[in-house]
């Protein structure tokens, strides 16, 4: 495994890089408040240490209000929770009923979800009026999210990209947590007829088909199975619902993987084994309506989750960071054994991801956790360890962004390589010393996690606010 796991290291022993990182932190969530004009978009990635826009879609902007509500969660400033609130009331009803995107989760519980969870774990003052906004908002963004439906020959479905009904993307399957909440609110989806149509359905078969067709086992599904890789994308054809091939729109190749797209897959089932564990433990397991066998459902996400995590671990860098694809196409020419060292964002061949780590190290210690309250200790300290492992790395230099002057919080994040979207400072020949919004908001959310346990507080999960 190249990850060098240091298993003695512990949250506290974090704390000082934390707390360093939000001090950080605090200055550019300031500087990007004070500079950003709401008319130029959704603040997407920096270009010079500067955060600019890229029209795709609009799934960055919750990161930005969220980032604001995760630094009052960590530090109390109110100046944080007032800018975090006022950009939510103000920016982003337009996203909750947003019909052309998939990434309902990531805009809406970042900003909804984040203010309702500090409202109920007290961290806020009680406002009735509040809680019932952002209920709603949560209700109709989960909604409007499982509309977004292709049925598939077996019967079964899954929330469709922004591609269209035949593209399946791996990214979905954390942000479909808004499903998750909406049905937890005890909301469902009205269709034609007034046909209530289960949310929780709706995920679990979502999800099902993520671990089916978007990540692989190492069972001779095609001639480049290996088990843990994922696919960016997996298409269909609408019209009979059956599955054609891989694909990859950010990642080198459809038979290779790209690894952001693999930390949503770690990240997005550890937290489903979360939700479906408190889901089942306080309702009964298996007795809700259209539930599934519950053993099932956790045998299929476990199964996935830890063969993605397994696949990370092995193709990261030492420090556990990895390259942006495990197949980019320059790797032959980095040193033999650069997997054994420390990652060096500064080679001249491929550029690394820091925000697929973030992702990732938090989806590996969620998993560690998960595997631990179950009683599979050995498994538990592994990911535990390497997702602590790889924060360690995240919140120093050459990760840490220590300059005032960029507003970016984690450098060396990649958005969209094959698209040439990155920016390549002069003197250097491929993407690095830039900041993504979804970088910088999941390395201040691994962040929390991490701190709220050295504090011995509640141990925050996306269902927080309604749980």
């Amino acid at each position: 495994m190249p990850i060098k796991i240091d298993f003695k290291l512990a949250p506290p022993q974090l704390g000082p890089r934390i707390e360093r990182l939000f001090a950080l932190s605090a200055q550019k969530i300031l500087s990007l408040e004070q500079t950003w004009k709401p008319a130029a978009g959704t603040p997407v990635f920096t270009v010079r240490g500067r955060y600019t826009s890229r029209g795709w879609t609009e799934w960055t902007q919750g990161f930005q209000y969220g980032s604001a509500l995760l630094q009052f969660d960590a530090m109390g400033e109110e100046r944080f929770l007032d800018l975090g609130r006022r950009g939510t009331l103000a920016r982003m009803a337009p996203h909750v009923s947003h019909i052309g995107v998939h990434d309902h989760g990531f805009n809406n519980l970042s900003t909804y979800g984040n203010l309702l969870r500090l409202q109920r774990e007290g961290k806020t003052p009680a406002n009735a009026d509040e809680r019932n906004f952002c209920e709603l908002a949560l209700k109709v963004s989960g909604a409007v999210q499982a509309a977004r439906w292709t049925r598939l020959a077996d019967g079964t479905g899954f929330i469709h990209s922004f591609n269209g009904p035949h593209s399946l993307f791996v990214d979905t399957i954390r942000s479909c947590r808004s499903l998750a909440v909406a049905h937890q609110l005890g909301h469902v989806l009205m269709g034609e007829q007034d046909a209530k149509i289960s949310l929780r359905q709706r995920l679990l078969e979502h999800a099902r088909n993520t671990a089916r067709y978007s990540v692989y086992y190492g069972e001779g599904r095609d001639a480049y199975d290996e088990r843990g890789r994922t696919t960016h994308e997996a298409v269909f054809n609408p019209v009979s619902g059956v599955f054609r091939c891989p694909n990859s729109q950010q990642g080198y190749s459809a038979f290779s993987t790209w690894t952001r797209g693999q930390a949503w897959a770690i990240c997005g089932f550890a937290e489903l084994l979360e939700f479906f564990h408190q889901a089942n433990a306080r309702t009964g397991a298996g007795r809700q309506s259209g539930a599934a066998d519950p053993r099932n459902t956790r045998s299929t996400f476990l199964r996935a989750a830890t063969a993605t995590a397994d696949h990370y671990l092995d193709h990261c860098c030492a420090d556990g960071i990895p390259m942006w694809d495990t197949g980019a196409p320059n790797l032959h020419r980095l040193p033999a054994d650069y997997q054994y060292r420390p990652s060096d964002p500064y080679n001249a061949w491929e550029p690394v991801d820091s925000s697929a780590a973030a992702i990732a190290a938090q989806g590996l210690i969620r998993l560690g956790n998960y595997l631990h309250a179950s009683g599979d200790r050995k498994d538990a300290r592994r990911y535990r360890q390497a997702g602590l492992t790889i924060a360690r790395t995240l919140f120093s230099e050459p990760y840490l962004s220590t300059n005032p002057r960029h507003q970016g919080l984690i450098l060396h994040s990649i958005y969209h390589r094959p698209n040439g979207w990155d920016y390549i400072a002069p003197g250097q020949k491929v993407p690095n010393g830039e900041s993504s919004m979804w970088g910088d908001y999941h390395a201040r959310e691994l962040a929390l996690l991490i701190l709220r346990e050295a504090r011995g507080e509640v141990y925050p999960t996306f269902f927080g606010g309604v749980a």
